[in-house]
């Protein structure tokens, strides 16, 4: 019960056995040796045992308010505007370990799981749900300290508003029947980020303009549960070498299209079914959205300080500060920066308690900065391989370094402030970041890491609350007939 150290958490990694494809073969032997997770789970295991250290166990934990154990604070359930700011710090501590490069680090699902049961009451008297079992995942991944990956992307068959699916084999995955044990779920969904990696799968329906009541669920299983496969990507880890892959061979986490081969989900782990309505506004009327804004935003300020500390230090390896235009450049990133920084602290002391006595994060700041990123981020990315230019390809090996040549690159990739060598990792930091497979997913990654930024910004704009400046208008025009949102 409670927190876990590293080594526990690879213990219970290796003692899974779920169905993982990786380039069309079955993986076998422990997931923790395998290449293509290696470094990934190094790091996650660095994760835990970080919160279990004394000298860090009173920023990252908390009293369990059921068992009294020791538990991570991102599981927190906050009702004051103080347990905002300690969730904030603790999900910082954890980003600042992975230079906020692991979208799917532990507390992001943590995150998503005390949002559903934060909200779970929504749920009660409402036909085909459980809030019960909401509480009761929650509640099991706090105290045992799981860790979880999610799905819920259909299939990109046809984008097209209008489509319905009418092929005889389940294409997206749904409901094919129910049994005295529980649902049987055929079909596919995507794209589960350390997919098979985690202890459990959480798997929801996200709302379309077409709902198929087949397709409204939400529910939890184990990741080795019978009838669940992983089929993996490409792996983007590149070697172990940490002067090759400073990042990749760290920070790479798989993406698996998830494929549901008539699984069995017991009643107990069902949240809902064939509720179309509560599918389509759950995640609405939920505390879904502002708490894992509130995760998300947080730790995209520490990527966007990462990636400002490694344009500064190309800038300084070179000696290109005394440039305008670089100068420019490194401010956009600083902009930035600072606005993330002021919407998630206006999130915060704006905050206010929910109908279910849950101190809230302001939603509007947090959609301004959740709209903001995906456009900023590739530029922040440009921006390094602008300042870099020829020197993010002109990156030896690690093996040219050991070998005949080396004093032909001491003398000719020597930086301004720096030896050839702490030149060529800094450069090798840089295009890992923004130029290998790695650094381009990572660009992608957040370009729709909460969907389509059109749709994002057609949120934003039916939902906001305008603080009228209509009198303003009036006062010099005279009264008007018009209306405000």
């Amino acid at each position: 019960m409670g927190v876990k150290n590293g080594q526990e958490f690879l213990n219970r990694v290796n003692q899974l056995k779920p169905e993982i494809w990786v380039d069309g073969a079955q993986l076998k032997g422990p997931i923790s040796e395998s290449p293509e997770f290696r470094g990934l789970l190094k790091t996650k295991s660095s994760l835990y045992d970080y919160q279990t250290l004394a000298e860090h166990k009173s920023e990252m934990t908390y009293d369990s308010p059921t068992s009294g154990e020791k538990v991570g604070i991102s599981f927190l359930q906050p009702t004051t505007k103080e347990d905002l700011r300690k969730r904030r710090a603790m999900i910082e501590q954890w980003a600042r370990q992975t230079a906020g490069l692991m979208g799917r680090s532990p507390d992001y699902l943590n995150t998503v799981l005390m949002s559903f049961a934060s909200s779970s009451h929504f749920l009660e008297g409402k036909e085909n749900c459980f809030p019960q079992h909401v509480h009761s995942a929650y509640e099991r991944a706090r105290e045992q300290d799981l860790t979880f990956t999610h799905t819920f992307i259909t299939p990109q068959v046809n984008r097209a508003p209008m489509y319905f699916e009418t092929s005889d084999e389940p294409i997206s995955a749904k409901i094919v029947d129910t049994t005295q044990e529980g649902l049987v779920i055929k079909g596919a969904k995507l794209l589960a980020t350390q997919g098979g990696l985690t202890d459990e799968i959480l798997v929801f329906s996200a709302p379309k303009l077409l709902p198929d009541p087949d397709e409204a669920f939400a529910f939890t299983l184990p990741s080795d549960a019978e009838g669940v496969r992983f089929i993996c990507r490409e792996s983007f880890a590149g070697t172990d070498s940490a002067f090759n892959y400073p990042l990749s061979s760290r920070f790479e986490e798989m993406d698996s299209i998830v494929v549901f081969d008539n699984a069995l989900v017991p009643w107990d782990r069902v949240f809902f079914y064939r509720n179309t309505d509560v599918a389509s506004q759950f995640f609405a009327s939920s505390s879904f959205h502002p708490y894992t804004l509130h995760q998300v935003i947080t730790r995209q300020v520490v990527k966007t300080e990462f990636m400002l500390s490694v344009a500064q230090l190309l800038v300084e390896t070179i000696n290109v500060g005394g440039y305008s235009h670089i100068q420019g450049k490194v401010a956009e990133i600083m902009i930035s920066l600072e606005t993330l920084k002021a919407l998630l602290d206006k999130s915060e002391q704006d905050a206010a308690l929910d109908q279910w006595g849950y101190m809230r994060p302001s939603i509007v700041p947090l959609q301004v900065a959740s709209n903001i990123f995906p456009i900023v981020y590739p530029r922040f990315s440009e921006i390094i391989q602008l300042i870099g230019a020829s020197g993010m390809v002109t990156i030896p090996t690690e093996k040219a370094f050991q070998s005949e040549i080396q004093q032909d690159l001491v003398q000719y990739l020597q930086g301004a402030t720096k030896t050839a060598e702490d030149r060529v990792k800094i450069f090798r930091l840089a295009w890992d970041l923004t130029m290998s497979s790695f650094g381009t997913r990572q660009t992608q990654y957040e370009r729709y890491f909460f969907g389509d930024p059109i749709r994002l910004a057609g949120q934003l704009y039916n939902s906001y609350t305008s603080t009228s400046a209509f009198p303003m208008i009036e006062s010099l025009l005279g009264p008007l007939d018009c209306g405000s949102k």
